[in-house]
């Protein structure tokens, strides 16, 4: 087992088909030891049966735009256990009228939104970690998309925000690599997920995609699990700093 005994953070499950879910499954099954946090009641009643088939030691609420919340998970969790070594951060957020026409009908507000939810808590996060994450070798990994990279319709200001996101980890890095820290993001191909049903045209990206890649078939949610095992095993103690493409070889495409 890859991960046995390892202390391990989720943001992000919102549902069976969640990436973050996925990766849960997968980590429990190599035995890791799961921490599983939910967005607001709302979401609570899909999170706690997922949370509780895995048995997670601690299911708990976090709304990542309140620090005080990011600090209460690692507060609560400090006194179960010893200290942390992995953090999956699967989150991110955009106002649907933000995906739809070009990026000129991106709001002040909006972009606010986007950039505190799907980045700054990133950030957030990792502050909040830090201490107890000192030392352990551990790992962070954190979601992106090619649209950081280049422009698809509608994307808009998610694909600044994934472009933010992932110059974060490369500066995350640097901050806590001395610390024995390693700090990675995945550009996942696209999937249908419940956040990917906001994006207006989604389903034309995903047949483009599936007919363009060099694999000739769409990304699931655990091949993304799988490379977030690698990333987060001792197999990857020398990657830190990196953007791990997992989309069938759609970004080395031309035309």
């Amino acid at each position: 087992m890859l991960l046995r005994g390892k202390k391990v953070v989720i943001f992000g499950v919102a549902n069976e088909k969640s990436i973050a879910w996925a990766i849960a499954r997968l980590f429990h099954e190599q035995g890791a030891e799961l921490a599983i946090t939910y967005a607001g009641e709302a979401l609570e009643k899909r999170v706690r049966p997922l949370a509780e088939s895995v048995n997670a030691v601690a299911i708990l609420p976090c709304n990542v735009t309140r620090d005080e919340d990011i600090e209460s998970v690692f507060t609560e969790l400090g006194s179960v256990w010893d200290g942390v070594d992995v953090i999956i951060h699967a989150v991110a957020f955009a106002n649907k009228e933000e995906l739809k026409g070009t990026i000129l009908n991106t709001t002040r507000d909006g972009f606010a939104m986007a950039m505190d939810i799907s980045v700054y808590s990133f950030l957030a996060i990792m502050k909040a970690a830090h201490p107890l994450m000192q030392g352990r070798g551990g790992s962070a990994v954190t979601l992106s998309y090619y649209g950081a990279m280049k422009v698809f319709p509608s994307y808009n200001v998610m694909g600044v925000a994934k472009a933010a996101l992932e110059a974060s980890v490369r500066y995350l890095s640097e901050a806590v690599g001395p610390d024995g820290i390693r700090v990675n993001a995945i550009s996942a191909g696209p999937i249908r997920t419940l956040a990917a049903a906001g994006v207006n045209g989604f389903h034309n990206i995903l047949n483009h995609v599936e007919a363009k890649a060099p694999l000739r078939r769409t990304i699931t949610q655990e091949d993304v699990a799988g490379a977030a095992l690698y990333l987060c095993s001792d197999m990857a103690a020398g990657v830190s700093g990196e953007i791990h493409y997992v989309d069938g070889g759609y970004n080395v495409i031309g035309l």
